[in-house]
């Protein structure tokens, strides 16, 4: 039986959902749905938003160990697939691409993967805009590389809403990061494992015994492109392993 706050919502949904633009997504109650699922399980959460967001869910994945725990809670225990759109910088770590293709198998994900196009290799990339441009330019290197393909993937996917893996304790630009908002597009963003901690996502995939990246074992607890991603020491931020050195907290696609 849905209650009036559950009828109010969707009545602001379904007027959301009549129309061809995202940006009716203001619509929402932010506030409303911030203050019920503030500390929510992930799992209630995601059962939410398959529930009231009938076309245009996405889930955008690094596979993270968070991004492979929220693909676990849709496909496993919600059996909502939804598209996961994954973007092949050209610089991942073989072991990330290996795992990709590892969960594409053990989920039947529907995966949507999307890059730079007519490239296919990092020296393709190098030899069209030059040696080691994380170096020289790493805001053009994330444009390039992730935030256009992004964009691009949300919209030829005509994303309503799309689910991130961010928790509010990986770093201090996210410690009052809301579970709902809304991106510079008027899209919903949501962001289940907001409330929840390292240990918290780490307890749930021993306890599902998940697959997950190696490199974690290795000291790599946040993991992007191999040539600027290091292992982190203890008593560091959990993504202070990313762009060391340059005083980043970004690439680019959450800003």
């Amino acid at each position: 039986m849905l209650l009036l706050e559950d009828v109010e919502v969707l009545t602001q949904l379904t007027m959301s959902l009549s129309t061809e633009s995202p940006n009716q997504t203001a619509n929402f109650d932010l506030e409303q749905l911030n203050q019920r699922f503030d500390t929510a399980h992930p799992r209630e959460i995601l059962a939410w938003c398959v529930e009231h967001i009938l076309d245009g869910l996405v889930q955008t994945s690094a596979f993270n160990v968070d991004d492979l725990l929220i693909t676990d809670i849709l496909y496993r225990a919600l059996k909502h697939p939804v598209p996961v759109l994954f973007l092949d910088t050209l610089h991942h770590f073989p072991q990330t691409l290996e795992l990709v293709a590892k969960a594409k198998e053990i989920y039947n994900l529907d995966l949507k993967t999307y890059k730079i196009p007519d490239l296919n290799s990092r020296e393709a990339f190098a030899a069209q805009y030059g040696e080691a441009l994380w170096d020289k330019d790493i805001a053009q290197f994330h444009q390039l590389t992730k935030v256009e393909p992004l964009q691009r993937g949300l919209t030829e996917l005509n994303t309503i809403a799309w689910i991130t893996g961010r928790r509010r304790d990986q770093a201090i630009n996210r410690a009052i990061m809301p579970v709902f908002e809304l991106d510079n597009k008027q899209r919903l963003k949501v962001n289940p494992l907001a409330s929840w901690t390292r240990k918290e996502t780490w307890t749930y995939v021993f306890k599902h015994d998940m697959i997950y990246n190696p490199l974690h074992d290795q000291g790599y607890a946040s993991i992007g492109d191999e040539p600027i991603t290091t292992p982190v020491e203890a008593g560091e931020d959990e993504r202070a392993g990313r762009w060391r050195g340059t005083g980043k907290l970004e690439c680019g696609i959450h800003i």
